[in-house]
C-alpha cells in the first residue's frame, strides 16, 4: 500500500454499524485500506464473516460483533467488547438502518417502530455508546451517515424518510452541546445520494415492481471515500455526496411545494423496476444471517451506478476553493433542478 505522504496515517480503532453489507461494509474496507482496526456491527453472521475475510484481506484488523442496534444494552456491551480489545474507540460510523418499501397507510404501527428503532434509536444507542468511551479521552469522531431524505421526504419511504430527519435533528443538538462545553469529540454528518447496494432486494416491500434506487445511482465506494475522509475531518458538521443530494437539498430549501408534486408524479415509478420484488426481507431477521447468505457491498445495479463523484470531491476539498465555488455551483445545479420541477409540476 502506498500512502500520500512519507509515512502511513496513525492505525485507528474504527466501529463500522450495519457493516456486514452495503455502504458499510465498503466503509469498513475503505477503513482496513488505512491499516486500522475495524469493528464489524450487524445482525447477520453469514455477512459479518465475510465481511471480517474482507477487512483482513485489505490489510486491517477486524473484529465481529453480533448485535442489535435496536438493542440499547447490546450495543453498550457491544463497544465494551471492542474498547476491552482495542484499548479505546476513535470513530464510531453509526450506518445501521431499516426500511419498507410501501404507501404509509400500508405500513403496519409495529413495522413503521422497528424501521425507528433501528434507524434513528439505533444511532442514538450508537452515538451514546461511543460518547461513553471518547468523553473521558476528549477526542473522537461521530459520523451519521445521513442521506438527502434527512432533509427531504419521498414517497414509499415514510418511516425511513422520519428516521433520517430525526437523526439529523438529534445530531445538531448534540453537536451544538459538545461545542458548548468544549469536547474534542466531533459528531458530523455524511449525507448521501441513492446508492447501488442490496438493501433495494432485501427491504420489506408492498409494491407491484421491484425496489430500486431514484437515479442517478452512485457506488458504494462513493460512499465510503466520503464517510472516512469526514471521520478524519470531524470538524466539518455535515458532508454532501452527489451532484444529486446538492440539488435536491437547495431545490428543497428554494422550491419545496414544486418538489412535492414534482414527487408525486415521478416518486412512484421511479423506485421501482419491472418484475416481482424478492421476497428475502430484513426488518425483523438478518437476509445475511444463519440461514441466508452474503450480499457484499454492491446491488444488482453495477450497470448505470457512479464510480465518482466530482462534486463530493469539491465538498471534501472546499477550503481550496472557498465556500463561494461550492455554494454558486450548488445554485446553479439546483436553480435547472427547480426550473425543471415546476415546468413538470405544470405540466
Amino acid at each position: 500500500m502506498r500512502w500520500g505522504g512519507s509515512e502511513p496515517p496513525r492505525r485507528r480503532t474504527v466501529v463500522v454499524t450495519g457493516a456486514s453489507g452495503g455502504v458499510g461494509r465498503a466503509t469498513a474496507l475503505a477503513f482496513a485500506a488505512r491499516g486500522d482496526r475495524v469493528a464489524l456491527l450487524a445482525r447477520g453472521r453469514e455477512g459479518l464473516a465475510a465481511a471480517a475475510d474482507d477487512v483482513q484481506r485489505a490489510g486491517g484488523e477486524a473484529l465481529v460483533v453480533t448485535v442489535d442496534m435496536a438493542d440499547a444494552k447490546a450495543v453498550d456491551d457491544a463497544a465494551q467488547q471492542v474498547a476491552d480489545m482495542f484499548g479505546h474507540i476513535d470513530v464510531w460510523v453509526n450506518n445501521a438502518f431499516a426500511g419498507v418499501f410501501a404507501p404509509f397507510t400500508e405500513i403496519t404501527a409495529d413495522e413503521f417502530r422497528r424501521v425507528t428503532e433501528v434507524t434513528y434509536l439505533g444511532c442514538v444507542f450508537g452515538t451514546r455508546a461511543a460518547l461513553h468511551h471518547m468523553l473521558p479521552r476528549d477526542r473522537g469522531t461521530i459520523v451519521q451517515v445521513g442521506s438527502a431524505l434527512a432533509y427531504r421526504g419521498i414517497p414509499l419511504q415514510s418511516a425511513y424518510c422520519g428516521a433520517k430527519h430525526a437523526i439529523q435533528g438529534f445530531n445538531e443538538s448534540l453537536r451544538c452541546e459538545l461545542l458548548h462545553s468544549g469536547s474534542g469529540v466531533r459528531p458530523t454528518m455524511v449525507q448521501l445520494p441513492a446508492v447501488n447496494t442490496p438493501q433495494f432486494d432485501w427491504v420489506l416491500s408492498r409494491m407491484p415492481g421491484r425496489a430500486r434506487p431514484v437515479a442517478p445511482v452512485f457506488q458504494p465506494e462513493v460512499a465510503a471515500r466520503a464517510i472516512v475522509h469526514a471521520a478524519a475531518h470531524g470538524r466539518r458538521r455535515e458532508y454532501w455526496v452527489g451532484g444529486s443530494t446538492a440539488a435536491t437539498l437547495i431545490a428543497n430549501a428554494v422550491a419545496p411545494g414544486a418538489l412535492d408534486r414534482y414527487l408525486a408524479r415521478t416518486g412512484f415509478d421511479s423506485q421501482q423496476d419491472e418484475g416481482e420484488h424478492d421476497e428475502t426481507a430484513n426488518l425483523w431477521n438478518p437476509a445475511d444471517g444463519p440461514h441466508g447468505r452474503d450480499f457484499g457491498a454492491h446491488g444488482r445495479f453495477d450497470d448505470e451506478a457512479v464510480e465518482d463523484s466530482p462534486q463530493d470531491w469539491v465538498s471534501r476539498n472546499r477550503g481550496r476553493f472557498g465556500k463561494a465555488l461550492t455554494l454558486g455551483a450548488g445554485l446553479l445545479v439546483a436553480g435547472k433542478a427547480v426550473g425543471e420541477l415546476s415546468r413538470r409540476a405544470r405540466g
